[in-house]
């Protein structure tokens, strides 16, 4: 096993698997998220199965912690065999000239996302955990109705937080605009099939992103 995360072809294909993880995590994230805006009791209820869930509490959360800690730890360690390599290449090889702006940046956008995943557990998990398991209330209820949906609304009306949000979702897309078919040429399956998954990354990198954008917007202007 560490024979493969020591080969450039291993850590591309880790990268990958991980990066297909998180797409898939984004797509539930906002398909809960998206029901904040129609239905306050089924995000309520939503938010409170996921959250009081075992199986996601105890076994795909941890997971998906790990999916996102090993992203940016491997995205950090290709970029840094990258710049080894183009440090060697430059003169044969114009990279700028091969490669898009954003390719070329991926480690800079990372660290903003990276930096944006720390404010959302700061906003999020953190208190969740505090809620549930050092006050130990694993009620969902404040006031006698659950408080996830007045919990998100109140996270959203500071504008700082709202900017910081839309700034770091714009971030994502460009991150997504490059890291989807990326992630499917590392795994070698794009062959044939290229200018499809072009057009469905492109989809994908626009229509997660907005969505987010939307629920913070949304919530910031409709708040009670």
């Amino acid at each position: 096993m560490s024979g493969f995360f020591k080969s450039s072809v291993g850590r591309k294909v880790a990268m990958a698997l991980s990066a297909f993880f998180l797409m898939f995590f984004l797509l539930i994230h906002l398909a809960v998220n998206i029901t904040s805006l129609f239905s306050e009791d089924v995000f309520n209820d939503l938010s409170h199965f996921m959250g009081t869930n075992p199986l996601i509490q105890f076994a795909l959360q941890p997971v998906l912690i790990f999916g996102v800690v090993f992203h940016f730890v491997m995205g950090f360690v290709l970029e840094l065999k990258n710049k080894k390599a183009r440090g060697v290449a430059y003169a044969k090889n114009n990279g700028a000239a091969n490669s898009t702006w954003m390719s070329r940046n991926m480690i800079y956008s990372g660290l903003v996302i990276l930096a944006f995943i720390v404010l959302h557990f700061i906003d999020f998990w953190f208190p969740e955990l505090n809620t549930k398991y050092i006050q130990g209330d694993m009620s969902g209820m404040h006031d006698g109705s659950f408080r996830y949906f007045h919990e998100l609304q109140e996270k959203f009306i500071p504008i700082w937080r709202v900017v910081a949000y839309v700034v770091a979702f714009v971030l994502l897309g460009l991150h997504l605009a490059h890291g989807f078919t990326s992630a499917f040429q590392s795994m070698g399956v794009t062959a044939g099939r290229k200018k499809t998954l072009q057009n469905i990354g492109k989809a994908y990198s626009i229509i997660i992103p907005l969505g987010f954008i939307v629920v913070a917007l949304f919530h910031h202007l409709n708040h009670h």
